[in-house]
Order: structure tokens, then sequence, then C-alpha cells
């Protein structure tokens, strides 16, 4: 074998090994969490912060854990037994997307994220997920599966994207799955996931008491109440189709079957008082809520159909001629906002500015719309009554009352008491004149009429002209 053709089957053999330790390194690389360079990502150690946070909260990583998720406020919460025994809140994370709406999971691809209460054990925890990292809720359970609900594979899990499960940040996931590891590390064979609709507060029930899911959610409620007075984990059993909270069987050899009508159980005295004072009070609560819902929903109703008198002052609905005068303009192609087209169709032009909105500028507020007092209609001159002409009144101009003729001795001393001061008051009126009577009405052409109709409109008079 010449020099060239050993130096040859060096170099190849050199590229050979070169290309065998890349792609060892690229299989390494894709168990390797990104840029942290930790080893495997579901071994990932937690961080300097979460563990300083367990400790100023009295948690160790090994303490279990329990898990609750809100649809509506798009928050996941983890939760962690402290020294005392009670569980203690560590850390909310925002849910970054969730599928479905609130309510239950009832069948395979209806996209519905469940709602209930999930055993999570060491083997639903899946390090290799095709979203980052990810853990099964255990869909269905014994409740579920006793109304017939299908699905599988409903998780919580990375990547921000969600067919029917929970949606986390990578970097959530991370670090709630490191937590749920290190508590599994500690001696916590499962942990509790509780999947809510919301904050089971007497507010959000009241938003939400017309819903159709409502008395699966007072079910649910009871649950979320449970570990609310006792801080602990609620021990969850099914039967009789429905869930049972930290029940004790009166009889051991009897069983919690989902389907099969409950067998005689006791709830601890303690938490029983607790819990049923906490629902006493959210149940008086949520009642005086939706009775106030309720009364203004019907307010609210009241005022759109212009039924209040407070609706009817401050520009309820249109009055009804005035509707039925545009609906005939309408119909005849005319436009009703043209008095002019309107008349020469001979079609009734309603009064200018016809049952107007209240407006507080135009009204001079909220108490001027109700003592405003209305301007008088404008009136022709050649129409006028004889004590209209003699004084002319306007918003602009106080009323002044003619003058007062001065009392004689005598007029004084023939009339006593309110007959004269009757008297006195009484202006005394001019001689009729047949100057003074209203002329006959001459009859107008239509260009006349049309005219006088548009001035009506829009409140002119042959006097201001």
């Amino acid at each position: 074998m010449s020099a060239n053709t050993s130096r040859s089957f060096g170099i190849g053999a050199g590229w050979t090994r070169l290309a065998a330790a890349c792609a060892l390194a690229g299989v390494v690389a894709g168990c390797q969490p990104d840029s942290l360079g930790y080893g495997p990502k579901h071994l990932q150690p937690l961080s300097y912060a979460i563990k300083a946070d367990m400790k100023s909260k009295d948690m160790s990583p090994g303490d279990p854990v329990l898990v609750r998720l809100f649809k509506e406020e798009s928050e996941l919460e983890v939760w962690k037994r402290t020294s005392n025994g009670k569980f203690a809140l560590l850390k909310s994370y925002p849910i970054c997307k969730w599928s479905g709406k609130l309510g239950p999971k009832f069948k395979e691809g209806d996209r519905q994220a469940p709602e209930g209460f999930y055993t999570i054990r060491p083997g639903q925890m899946n390090p290799n997920s095709s979203y980052h990292l990810s853990f099964n809720l255990g869909y269905p359970n014994a409740y579920d599966r006793a109304y017939g609900r299908t699905g599988q594979h409903l998780m919580v899990h990375g990547a921000c994207s969600s067919r029917g499960c929970y949606a986390m940040e990578d970097e959530q996931i991370q670090e709630i799955y490191s937590l749920a590891r290190e508590s599994f590390r500690g001696g916590q064979r499962d942990f509790q996931v509780e999947a809510y609709p919301f904050r089971m507060t007497p507010e959000n029930m009241a938003r939400h008491a017309d819903n159709e899911f409502m008395p699966f959610w007072r079910m649910l409620k009871e649950g979320y109440d449970h570990f609310e007075v006792t801080r602990l984990v609620p021990k969850v059993d099914v039967c009789g189709k429905r869930y049972v909270f930290d029940a004790q069987l009166e009889n051991d050899r009897d069983k919690f079957i989902a389907d099969k009508e409950c067998p005689a159980y006791q709830v601890p005295a303690p938490i029983q008082q607790a819990v049923a004072a906490k629902q006493r009070r959210d149940d008086e609560k949520m009642t005086v809520l939706v009775a106030q819902a309720e009364a203004k929903r019907a307010r609210e109703e009241a005022w759109k159909n212009g039924d209040t008198a407070l609706a009817k002052i401050f520009g309820g609905s249109a009055d009804a001629e005035t509707q039925n005068v545009v609906s005939d303009a309408d119909a005849q192609g005319v436009p009703s906002d043209d008095p002019a087209a309107m008349a020469y169709a001979g079609i009734p032009v309603p009064a200018r500015n016809p049952t107007k909105p209240f407006t507080a500028k135009e009204s001079g507020g909220l108490f001027g719309g109700l003592f405003k007092r209305d301007k008088a209609p404008d009136v022709p001159e050649d129409q006028r009554l004889p004590e209209q002409q003699a004084v002319e009144t306007s918003p602009s101009t106080p009323l002044i009352m003619p003058p007062v003729p001065a009392a004689s001795p005598q007029s004084v001393e023939t009339n006593t008491g309110a007959a004269a001061a009757a008297e006195i008051m009484q202006p005394q009126a001019d001689p009729v004149t047949t100057e003074s009577l209203p002329k006959p009405k001459e009859k107008k052409s239509s260009i006349a009429a049309v005219s006088d109709v548009v001035s009506r409109w829009f409140g002119g008079s042959k006097a201001a002209q």
C-alpha cells in the first residue's frame, strides 16, 4: 500500500469517526433542554428562585403538591404542604390556552377541556411529550365513565396549543413538571388536580346562575369548599353518579361504586360543620346577588321599552304618530327629513323635533329637563288672539304683567275682602273693536302652503322674517 493510499485511508477514517461523533452528539442533544445544558429536560433541577420561595413559605421540594385549574381566570395554581400539615399556595401560572367553553367534557373530539377531580400518578408523567413536557389528567375518571363520557390523552402540557387540553408555556410546564417530580421523589404516591370553570365564589356563582351546568358546578363547589375550610386535600369518591368528599364508610366491607347507590357514610363533624357554615354564607350572598341582577335586568328591559316614568320624561321611545308619518314617507319614496317634499306628496308633516331623546346639554342637566318651561308654539301674526298680540313671551323675555291701575277710595270702600283684592288685580280689558278681531284666513297657493310648512318645521315665522 502506497503512502498516498495510506494517507487517504487515514483521512477517510478520520471523517468517519467525526461523523459518528456528530451523530451521537445530535442524539444526545435531542434530549437536552433548550440551551440550558442541565441534562434531559424532565430531569432539570428546580431554579434557585422557586427554592427560595418554598423556603420562605415553610415548604421543601419533597413536600406533597396539589394543582387547581380555573378556566375563566385562565390560571393554574400549585399548592404545597407546609410544615404544619396544611397546604399553602406556592405559585400561580397563567394558562396559555384551554379549548372549548365553560362546562364538562362529554365525548371524544368535542375539543372540550374537562372539569372535575383527577388523580395523577408517576406513570401519567410524560417526559417525551411532543409538547415539551406533559402529564395526563386521567380523563375519563370514575364520575365521567358513570355518564358514558369518552375521550383520551387529555393533558396539561407545553407548547401553548390546545385541542381539549390545558396548555402552558414551555418554561412554565418545565417548572410545574419539576415540582411534581420532586414531590414523587419525596414520597407522594399521587397528586390531585381540581379543574373548575371559575373560582367558586358567590359572585361568580351568581353571574352564572342561569347556566345549564349550575347543578354540576354546585357539586364541584362542595369539593372546593372542603379544601377552602381545611386546607387539606379532600378525599374524593364517586357513588350514585356524583362526587362525595371526605366520606368515611360506616361499614368497612362497603365500597363506593360510581353508578351504584351510595353506601352509608359520614363526614367528620368538624369538616361537615365548617363546610355547611361556608355554604350557608355563600348561598345567602348568592341569593342577594341574583335578586339584584334580576332587578337590574328588569329595569334595563323596562327602560329599553320606554315603560318607566323616567324613560318617558327623558326621552323613551319616539311618538307612535311620528313613527307612522316617517314610515309613510319611506313607503312612498319621499325623504322623511324633507318637509317640503312630504307636504307636496300629501303626507302630514310632524311638528319640529318630535319626542327628541333627552340630552343633558339641551335640557340644562338632569333636573333642568324636569323643571324646564316649554316654549309656547309660534303662531302666525294674522292668527293670534288679541291677548297674544298684546303680550309677547319667549324663554328669553320675562313675562311682564300689565300695569295695575290705582284703586280709588270709593272702590276700596265699596269692595272689601277677597272681592276687593280680585278687582284690584284684574287688568282692564280693552274695548273690542273690529280691528282687534282676527281677520278671515285667506286661501293660499300650494307654494305658499309649502313655504309655511318649511317655516314651521325649522322654527321660523312670518313675524321673525
